[in-house]
């Protein structure tokens, strides 16, 4: 079954949200709940390690989320670059079906979930999963070059004065097609970290014909401004130029921060607004762990979706070390929606 008749065009998400009722559910932090269910991310890979060595996790990891109330899951290919799994060994080829893979796990969870809601009378179970047929889309995730160096540089930007525009679409440009042609709903580039990768992912939009939309989503570690110091409104103005890119917002940033950064890209944009903050626990880059204790419980993360929603925003999930608890919270803050009739 695909996403429930949902066009693969620019106007992808407005249809898929009015078929959701206004606002639609992304899931939450993927390695977190890999490590939950027994996966080892201690490697430059993170979360797509599983790719190769446990990907059952991954598809487990994307029912929990679907069963918790997800509209939009995202793949297990943020840190999976074809330059990556290179340095591990692999081939251009082997590398490439690794990426595509990552989508494939993603669309089976996807066809399972269906098949257990088609067996399931009700929209829900006693134990709290909700098993309702809905549109769904799969995003493929495309992380940044810094996640890539795996050094903490898409928490800063930095990534250096002789850093190119061209050397940019070098990097990213590959993966995105071998994402793009693995039979995705759209491409999730995510922690955008400054201005220059924001263009690069235009022009390769542009210029290599991917078929398919995209998303854009920044982060921010003082509520004003990508994490770079580039100014969020010239960040957000660059996707909105893009033809392509069917929601612009923020990800990976505390959630303390968000109300702001709502109200500033709704100054230069159009389209919907993306939010999936972290728990707003800290990262120590050096010790490549999150700071216990740092962040915000789940009802105080959700205190704020309500909030978002009537500024602005009509995508709202989580990011790191957020889990299918936070998001099912957010599903039933966001449960009163009701669906537009299908157009006919």
């Amino acid at each position: 079954m695909d996403a429930l008749n949902i066009p693969t065009t620019p106007s992808l998400m407005r249809d898929f949200l009015r078929q959701a009722g206004g606002a639609a559910v992304i899931d939450g932090g993927l390695a977190t709940e890999l490590e939950r269910h027994g996966a080892d991310l201690n490697d430059p890979l993170w979360s797509a390690k599983c790719l190769l060595t446990s990907p059952h996790l991954i598809r487990s990891v994307h029912l929990d989320y679907l069963e918790a109330g997800a509209d939009i899951i995202i793949t297990a290919s943020y840190q999976a670059t074809i330059q990556g799994f290179e340095a591990k060994g692999f081939s251009r080829e082997e590398s490439e079906t690794l990426l595509k893979k990552s989508v494939e796990i993603a669309l089976e969870a996807r066809d399972i979930y269906y098949e257990r809601c088609n067996k399931n009378s009700c929209d829900g179970l006693g134990d709290g999963r909700i098993l309702k047929i809905r549109p769904i889309l799969v995003a493929a995730s495309v992380g940044s070059y810094g996640a890539y160096l795996a050094d903490g540089s898409e928490y800063s930007g930095d990534y250096g004065d002789a850093m190119t525009i061209e050397a940019l679409k070098e990097f990213h440009g590959r993966r995105v097609q071998v994402l793009a042609e693995a039979g995705p709903d759209l491409i999730a580039f995510e922690t955008v970290p400054n201005k220059i990768e924001a263009q690069a992912y235009v022009e390769l939009l542009q210029e290599e014909d991917i078929k398919i939309p995209a998303w854009f989503s920044f982060n921010s570690k003082d509520g004003i401004n990508v994490v770079s110091g580039d100014s969020l409104l010239e960040c957000a103005s660059i996707a909105e130029s893009c033809k392509q890119v069917v929601a612009v917002g923020i990800n990976c940033t505390p959630p303390r921060f968000i109300h702001e950064l709502i109200l500033a890209i709704k100054k230069v944009t159009t389209k919907p607004i993306i939010i999936y903050p972290n728990s707003g626990e800290r990262y120590d880059a050096d010790q490549k762990e999150w700071v216990e204790n740092t962040g915000v419980s789940d009802e105080d993360f959700v205190s704020y979706v309500s909030k978002w929603c009537e500024i602005g925003a009509s995508l709202v999930g989580g990011c790191c070390r957020t889990t299918p608890d936070t998001i099912r919270a957010i599903y039933r803050t966001l449960s009163p929606r009701s669906p537009d009739p299908p157009m006919q």
